[in-house]
């Protein structure tokens, strides 16, 4: 399925996720830049906390293209064991 753009992508993933609508236990976390128009409708029509996570991809340096982990703006680092391999 393909979208108009992103804020109609959260608008439709909102739908499907209704069931979680109102709810003190859930929050909606976003990847930017991509993720956070998509994440904001959600958490909206969710009436759900939003946060947005801040992260630097840990690109491959042989193909700057893959992506084999991130660090997070604290400094955590999570890793693709599976894409370092």
């Amino acid at each position: 399925m393909r979208f108009p753009d992103r804020t109609r992508a959260g608008q439709l993933l909102a739908e499907k996720l209704r069931d979680y609508a109102n709810r003190n236990d859930v929050v909606v976390v976003a990847l930017p830049p991509g993720g956070v128009p998509v994440g904001y409708e959600i958490a909206k029509a969710l009436n759900a906390a939003f946060d947005v996570l801040v992260i630097r991809p840990l690109r491959v340096p042989e193909n700057p293209v893959l992506v084999m982990g991130a660090v997070c703006a604290d400094g955590t680092q999570i890793l693709s064991h599976e894409v370092i391999r």
